[in-house]
């Protein structure tokens, strides 16, 4: 006698499958490639084709009420200056003027400091038996890349990565606490540097910020309002904290699990641009978007009305066997023409440069130092939010 394998049940709120939701994806893209959950009311897509296709669609998959499942649920009022909340012409307006302080030029200019800040966390443990990958790495270097180019006093930068991390965390519960948080705080936290700023300039983004000038949607040319400024610094500060610190921790997971591949890695460093591409693909640091829909659609025969919120599940995207053979496989040869960890379309990530430069430095000055490790499984935590995937403690035993 066959039994019959349980109704799949997906639910991005639910630590158990967060913990490793893939063998779930994998059979929502074979049985329910659109799946809706009763519980919180949503849809989700996860096969490439509908992924790829419906990030692109802005017009029927707004950004403009939230990406995030709970905010769109609150109807949240977003602030100003949040590009990824935002959706064409403002977004095509703020969007063209943030891509200048994020020129490939400059970006790469940051090498160096970016290779600085890794020697600085790294050095100290040579010798010690062992490291945190998040706490002594992930944690650190991202955090004072991004206060450098925003010009943020490193004894105050602290205090913003943990206020970032509180925004995304979930209860003990599973349940969102976004409500719990007052955002506010963080805009606040940054209007002493604006002041600052504005009377002291300097070549950093808060200086170039407060004087670009743009055209806006009703042709005219002005400066940043005081909102717009703070709103774009917060998305800066998050965006560039959170996501870079998870690619690192799951650098430390994956080629712990594959050290055949470390080991190729470390003896030819050129790998190393590949291997973050592959990690990228492998465990997307933010793996669900979420989309308002503004008329009915249809997928695999299924009507959603308008009104609707629609879960994009980019990491669920990035295994699929339709896109890439064997996608459950870490392998760091693989050719891979694109992938969606840093979204696709209007959307697609602006500080996607900056995180590739930090990945492959941290992962050039860790095996420097480290060639070898193994992950200390005891005491490590996953992270748990409804957005953002990976871990809060990733510590290693090294030799």
């Amino acid at each position: 006698m066959t039994v019959a394998d349980p109704e799949v049940y997906y639910d991005p709120y639910d630590f158990e499958i967060d913990t490793d939701p893939y063998p779930i994806w994998k059979r929502l893209r074979d049985e329910k490639p659109l799946y809706y959950n009763e519980k919180h009311d949503f849809y989700a897509l996860s096969r490439w084709v509908d992924v790829e296709k419906c990030s692109s669609d802005w017009p029927t998959y707004v950004s403009s009420k939230g990406t995030l499942l709970e905010l769109i649920k609150m109807d949240f009022p977003i602030p100003p200056g949040s590009i990824i909340f935002e959706d064409p012409p403002d977004h095509d307006v703020h969007r063209a003027m943030l891509s200048r302080v994020f020129r490939p030029k400059k970006i790469a200019e940051l090498e160096p400091k970016v290779r600085e800040f890794c020697a600085r966390s790294l050095d100290p443990l040579i010798g010690a038996g062992g490291f945190d990958f998040v706490g002594n790495l992930g944690a650190e270097m991202p955090m004072r890349t991004i206060g450098y180019l925003l010009g943020i006093p490193e004894e105050d930068q602290e205090a913003i990565r943990k206020a970032v991390d509180a925004s995304l965390k979930l209860g003990e519960d599973g349940k969102p606490v976004v409500a719990e948080v007052d955002i506010s705080a963080m805009s606040r936290m940054f209007e002493e540097y604006i002041d600052w700023r504005a009377e002291h300039p300097s070549d950093d983004l808060m200086t170039e910020m407060l004087n670009a000038e743009f055209e806006d949607v009703d042709g005219k040319t002005r400066k940043l309002n005081r909102d717009e400024l703070l709103g774009y610094i917060n998305l800066i500060a998050a965006a560039g904290n959170e996501t870079t610190t998870r690619l690192i921790g799951w650098a430390g997971k994956v080629l712990a699990e594959h050290p055949d591949q470390r080991a190729e890695v470390a003896a030819d460093p050129s790998l190393i641009p590949n291997t973050i591409e592959e990690l990228l693909r492998f465990e997307a640091p933010s793996p669900v978007q979420a989309r308002y829909i503004t008329k009915d659609v249809e997928h695999y025969g299924q009507v959603v009305p308008a009104g609707n919120v629609m879960l994009l599940l980019t990491a669920s995207a990035n295994r699929d066997e339709r896109k890439f053979p064997d996608g459950d496989r870490f392998d760091i040869h693989r050719k891979i023409d694109r992938h969606v960890s840093f979204g696709y379309g209007v959307h697609f990530c602006l500080g996607a440069s900056l995180a590739r430069l930090e990945g492959r430095v941290a992962l050039e000055e860790v095996l420097k130092r480290f060639p070898t490790w193994d992950v200390d499984y005891a005491n490590a935590v996953q992270a748990r939010t409804s957005t953002v995937r990976g871990w809060e403690k990733l510590p290693v035993v090294t030799a």
